[in-house]
């Protein structure tokens, strides 16, 4: 409930105070030192501004272009920075002469915050950290230059919920949100920084570049987290508790994303897949490995769908890696002759047909011709050839393969078998 004797009486001392000051000699004096104070810096600083080359020309590429630019750039603290020292000098002038600058000492920290909010504008270009440097640096400044920094310390400080041992203070508030904001920033800012060079550095494979800027962004973090709490005096050893508590998490709820997790370092750590290769499940699904997370990866089928793994699959299971190592891949097409046939000339007919096929390779082996087997109306052969790639998309490697040798036999004049050919067509893994 407001005391209106005690606020009657605050408002008398305080017109009194005014008075006072108006029928003060020394009151107007500091007036007119710092309106001439300011005059002068003025003029000072349209005067260089005009007539000395490093602020009125902008610089161009040549000899000492970063130091001419750095101050080009300040040409607009020059007028704020003149106003500063031209009060300071008043300040000394009238503490000599009147023993009194108290007015002159407040428009000196009016400058102060002037000068403060110029620089934010020049040189603080994120809008982010611009808005906070306005919205929440200056008025700091502010309180700070006129001297009420501990009156506004204590009434955020007396202002606390209390629980017991608990205390939470506006002031325990504020500085969360201040400090977090800018240690959580600036660990941003580094683990971008940071993970950037450690990708950049070719001389180590992908995966240890990956598992190692990840593990970098884990621990900027922790760190930025580690300070916040140190700054704000909570009791670190709080942290055991709440590690025992995760413990037993993980022990019981989360263990599966505890064994996905860990199983995605273990993958980094002994390469034993990389993105691009073509990845078989024992499950029967396959497809190439698009994205390799620490809880799951991604397999693209060749129909376009993606299929999400959880890691531990590649841990736990079988798994055929078709491209690991090497990328070439072992291709089979059965078909059938008559029993009228020469063999060898069909292998020979269809070993030359396929030689000259697209994408067919000749190392590790030379494309063969074998006979599998006697049918009931024909002997049952198969063409094995060596490609780079999958026969997937554009790389129809085995239909091609099949045309060749049709053309081949028929222009050779071999009928094929009227029966349908044992086993369909088919990759083989690689021996």
């Amino acid at each position: 409930m407001f005391d209106l004797n005690a606020l009657r009486d605050q408002a008398v001392q305080l017109s009194q105070t005014l008075l006072g000051w108006l029928q003060s000699p020394q009151f107007y004096a500091q007036v007119i030192a710092a309106i001439v104070a300011w005059l002068l810096a003025r003029i000072l600083s349209q005067q260089i501004l005009a007539r000395v080359w490093l602020f009125n020309t902008q610089p161009s590429d040549g000899r000492l272009f970063k130091p001419r630019a750095i101050v080009y750039s300040c040409r607009d603290l020059l007028q704020p920075l003149l106003v500063f020292v031209a009060l300071a000098v008043a300040i000394k002038i009238c503490d000599n002469v009147f023993a009194s600058s108290w007015l002159v000492r407040l428009a000196q920290s009016a400058a102060v915050i002037s000068l403060l909010y110029v620089a934010i504008e020049r040189f603080l270009k994120h809008p982010l950290i611009n808005a906070g440097a306005r919205w929440v640096g200056i008025p700091v400044a502010t309180v700070f230059v006129f001297g009420y920094m501990p009156q506004v310390i204590g009434f955020l400080d007396g202002a606390a919920f209390e629980a017991g041992n608990i205390r939470i203070s506006l002031l325990a508030l504020v500085k969360a949100v201040l400090f977090g904001g800018f240690l959580l920033w600036i660990g941003r800012v580094a683990s971008t920084a940071g993970q950037r060079v450690i990708r950049n550095q070719d001389s180590i494979d992908q995966h240890t570049r990956e598992l190692a800027a990840k593990a970098f962004d884990l621990a900027v973090i922790a760190t930025a987290l580690l300070l916040l709490l140190n700054l704000l005096g909570m009791d670190l050893s709080v942290l055991a508790v709440i590690g025992g508590a995760i413990g037993v998490g993980l022990g019981f709820g989360l263990q599966q994303i505890a064994a996905n997790f860990i199983s995605g370092i273990i993958i980094l750590l002994e390469h034993s897949l990389k993105l691009g290769d073509y990845i078989e499940l024992e499950d029967g699904k396959s497809g190439k490995l698009r994205a390799l997370n620490m809880r799951s990866s991604t397999l693209e089928t060749f129909d376009g769908k993606e299929i999400m793994v959880p890691n531990e699959k590649f841990i736990t299971t079988k798994v055929t890696n078709w491209t690991h190592n090497d990328p070439r891949q072992r291709y089979e097409v059965p078909f059938a002759v008559t029993y009228e046939t020469d063999p060898r000339k069909v292998q020979a007919v269809v070993q030359k047909a396929i030689s000259k096929s697209r994408g067919v390779l000749q190392e590790p082996f030379a494309p063969v011709c074998e006979i599998k087997g006697f049918g009931e109306n024909g002997i049952n052969m198969q063409a094995k050839f060596w490609v780079l790639g999958l026969d997937e998309g554009d790389n129809s490697f085995i239909s091609e393969v099949a045309t060749e040798i049709w053309l081949a036999l028929n222009q050779a004049g071999i009928e094929f078998a009227r029966q349908k050919p044992a086993g369909v067509a088919k990759a083989v893994a690689k021996k």
